[in-house]
């Protein structure tokens, strides 16, 4: 997740023995977007050449900005190219933790925090430690955690490992149209929603609020007549968009206030949901259960009780959504990828079904 953790402890304490502070008391949230922007590319322009099982991406299935590079791993093939560790759904003030793992180590890097990944890089690093993170395996060291570009390279920068049959998800006829979309759905929406959750004031809230919706009624108005927010097949703003979505009835309409309504009461954007749930490579790799633990569980000063809730009920991820009335073709010239692998499946009962 981007930076949102809080200072480390200086108390003896451990970091799980004392809550997080995620929301500052009179203040707006600002996100820090300052990232390791090294990037891996076909050319190795940055020293980082593209080259099939030398990198290990590093996620956790709680996160919504690490869950759009499962996606698009997945809708692309990547599997065997670029493996995939996968951080449990909580952490404390130090690090994302692999105790998913057993022993609590992850296989391939053999660590325990992925903190360890990105002092390798940078000794001194001074801001927190997030998923998405693409670490060289060979040296142990983070590449970069630039979320936005880490999706984008692998659509355009690892296609000579793409599976057959995988998507354009940034076709260059479409690109400048999705650039525009995509920036206002984070502004809008995939931020939105932080900046009402850790408002540090009503003034704050209020303006989140009212542009968090504002923007959630743009997007509402654009998907009634046309199946996909930009063409007619699937693209990098739809794996945006969704990421956001299949969240905001289980954690964003009570955890972070975004109550004006649920999804599932916004035709048109609930029905673009289900029928991307649907689509393979996208509800296959959702986690509800590690979703509610990570929001609920880490975000102690706005859930100081740390109780995770039951609900909501997930079988209407699953009813019919009828936009194939509305044309497009998910995959375009493409195909569904095949099924999840056996190592990387949701664990069961942590799903819609």
């Amino acid at each position: 997740m981007m930076d949102e953790s809080p200072a480390p402890p200086t108390d003896g304490r451990s970091a799980h023995d004392r809550p997080g502070v995620y929301s500052t008391p009179g203040a707006e949230f600002e996100r820090d977007t300052r990232y390791l922007t090294t990037r891996i590319t076909t050319d190795g322009r940055d020293g980082w050449p593209v080259e099939p099982g030398r990198y290990r991406l590093v996620v956790s299935r709680a996160c919504p900005w690490a869950s759009r590079a499962v996606v698009v791993r997945r809708l692309l093939g990547l599997e065997d190219a670029l493996s995939m560790g996968i951080c449990g759904p909580t952490h404390d003030e130090r690090s994302w933790t692999f105790d998913l793992d057993p022993g609590g180590v992850d296989p391939v890097l053999g660590i325990e925090r992925l903190r360890d990944a990105y002092v390798r890089r940078q000794p001194d690093y001074p801001r927190g430690i997030t998923v998405p993170a693409i670490v060289d395996v060979p040296s142990g060291a983070v590449v970069t955690n630039d979320f936005p570009q880490i999706t984008l390279d692998l659509t355009t920068q690892w296609t000579a490992h793409h599976r057959a049959g995988a998507p354009d998800l940034y076709p260059d006829a479409l690109r400048d149209e999705i650039d525009e979309v995509a920036e206002e759905i984070y502004r809008d929406v995939n931020n939105g929603v932080y900046r009402c959750g850790f408002a540090g004031s009503q003034e704050s809230y209020d303006r989140a609020y009212d542009r968090l919706f504002a923007g959630l009624d743009r997007l509402e108005d654009r998907l009634t007549g046309r199946r996909y927010l930009v063409g007619d097949t699937i693209t990098e703003a739809d794996v945006r968009l969704f990421t956001t979505l299949v969240r905001f009835d289980v954690v964003y309409h009570g955890h972070f206030k975004c109550n004006r309504n649920r999804l599932t009461e916004m035709p048109a954007l609930w029905a673009y949901a289900r029928d991307l749930f649907q689509t393979p490579g996208f509800g296959d790799t959702v986690d509800f259960v590690d979703i509610k633990r990570h929001y609920y569980e880490v975000h102690r000063d706005i859930n100081p009780s740390g109780i995770v809730p039951r609900g909501p009920l997930l079988g209407g991820w699953l009813a019919p959504h009828g936009r194939e009335a509305l044309g497009g073709r998910p995959f375009g010239d493409g195909t569904p990828p095949g099924p999840v692998r056996d190592d990387e499946r949701v664990p069961q009962g942590h799903g819609a079904g």
